[in-house]
């Protein structure tokens, strides 16, 4: 399924939070997991997730540095202190905002 831009463009912050809370990874890694975890609904291309992970950068929920492993340097992304608060209230807001949705949509008036 196509979902509108809007939808996941709210989103994508925290689910790559989610996805750095477990582990460090580097961006091709993060975009195959997103892949891979949401049966491919989101197929981030390099020029989506890399404006994610600057901004996140610059607001203090990530750190990043170059790591060699097999003889090929890759830049990693880990979650701060920061990063996880910004998760867990993003989190929350989603299961309220989630839930307010879901009792609109599943409403069933007299009229």
């Amino acid at each position: 399924m196509n979902y509108d831009k809007g939808l996941i463009a709210g989103s994508s912050g925290m689910l790559v939070l989610s996805l750095l809370q477990e582990k460090e990874c580097y961006g091709y890694e993060l975009i195959k997991l997103l892949k891979e975890r949401s049966s491919d609904a989101f197929d981030f291309k390099e020029g989506t997730l890399y404006p994610i992970l600057h901004k996140m950068e610059n607001e203090g929920w990530i750190r990043s540095a170059n790591k060699a492993v097999n003889g090929r340097t890759r830049r990693y992304y880990a979650i701060t202190a920061k990063g996880l608060r910004q998760l867990k209230a993003q989190q929350e807001q989603w299961i309220s905002f989630s839930s307010a949705v879901n009792q609109v949509l599943s409403f069933q008036g007299n009229g």
